[in-house]
């Protein structure tokens, strides 16, 4: 019965946007009295996001690494390393008897989603792209369920609550937010600087994550320019940030897409043009073509564009946002994870 599983193991990471989905599918967890396992990796953010997090049962981070983008024998070594880190993970699941696994993918999640299928225990995947990664497409026909937020099916986002606790109907733009990401975009960091006159000569706010790289230069040329502005490279309370905009400029990561969204936010997307199978550009597609956001790509930036969308009509975009992605949908995919039969 869904009340008696409490053995749910969450796998996965690298970057902020599988981990917040791991962290969304925790507090639903943890709101049924379930405390689950977790397995990521000791390189990517995984140890920064979980280390110190004492909600999980047990947690395990593995010396595992990505595979696809390297050559050569540092493929061979990567290839090698995850499959000891599958050994051991295979061993964690055996000795804390996990009754379910869900993988919402990237590097850290192959030695757990492996040990699940070698050990038989269900392995659940959440993709949380328009376009699947190479580990999901791998592992899809041995998973029990496939888990998406997209096409027909379709999950609401595991987005956290305070997202949706925060949102509220955009009409008018005082203030705009650039995101970049938590590592930070050159790209939108230099159109930023490049709109913020027109922005200051509106009188429209600014609020801008750098990331840690680039801000000592971009906070500097906000100084130079006399403009006053937000400016930071990290924030723990990014959600508070998002809240008090009006308007966003954002790479299109899934997670970062689906809180904006939560948040009734209209943003214009700049797809990080490297994304694996472009799928950032998907992600923000997917929106745009239910006239829910925006999407550019990075060469096509432009400022007359940026001032069109400022201006236009964002009430009806905020409107739209709030029948794209409901809450609950962490809490969709521990139904699923409790039902395990």
């Amino acid at each position: 019965m869904a009340e008696n599983r409490t053995k749910i193991l969450l796998t996965g990471g690298g970057t902020g946007g599988h981990l917040a989905i791991v962290r969304a599918v925790k507090e639903a967890l943890l709101k049924r009295g379930i405390a689950p396992y977790y397995i990521g990796s000791e390189s990517g953010q995984d140890r920064a996001w979980f280390g110190d997090d004492e909600t999980f049962a047990r947690r395990l981070f593995l010396p595992s690494r990505g595979v696809v983008d390297k050559k050569g024998l540092a493929k061979i070594a990567s290839a090698a390393r995850t499959l000891g880190s599958a050994y051991t993970a295979h061993r964690f699941i055996r000795e804390h008897r996990i009754e379910a696994v869900l993988s919402v993918g990237g590097f850290s999640a192959a030695p757990a989603s492996f040990a699940a299928v070698a050990s038989r225990v269900p392995l659940f995947i959440h993709e949380q792209n328009a376009v699947s990664g190479r580990l999901n497409t791998l592992l899809k026909p041995f998973a029990k369920r496939f888990l998406s937020s997209y096409g027909e099916g379709a999950l609401d986002y595991p987005v956290s609550d305070i997202f949706f606790e925060t949102a509220r109907l955009r009409k008018e733009v005082k203030s705009v937010i650039f995101l970049g990401g938590s590592q930070g975009a050159k790209a939108i960091n230099d159109f930023a600087l490049q709109v913020a006159p027109w922005l200051a000569e509106k009188g429209i706010g600014i609020v801008h994550q750098t990331g840690k790289a680039d801000y000592e230069r971009v906070e500097s040329v906000y100084r130079q320019l006399g403009i006053e502005a937000d400016v930071f490279a990290f924030s723990k309370v990014l959600h508070q940030k998002i809240a008090s905009a009006d308007f966003a400029v954002s790479r299109a990561g899934a997670s970062t897409l689906w809180e904006l969204a939560a948040n009734r936010i209209p943003t214009l997307f700049i797809p990080y043009p490297y994304a694996a199978g472009d799928h950032q550009y998907k992600n923000a597609a997917y929106l745009q073509s239910r006239s829910a956001g925006w999407v550019v790509r990075e060469e096509a930036l432009d400022e007359a564009l940026f001032r069109k969308r400022v201006e236009s009509d964002i009430e009806a975009v905020s409107e739209k946002l709030a029948r794209i992605v409901r809450p609950g949908g962490s809490g969709q995919i521990v139904d699923i994870l409790c039902g395990v039969e």
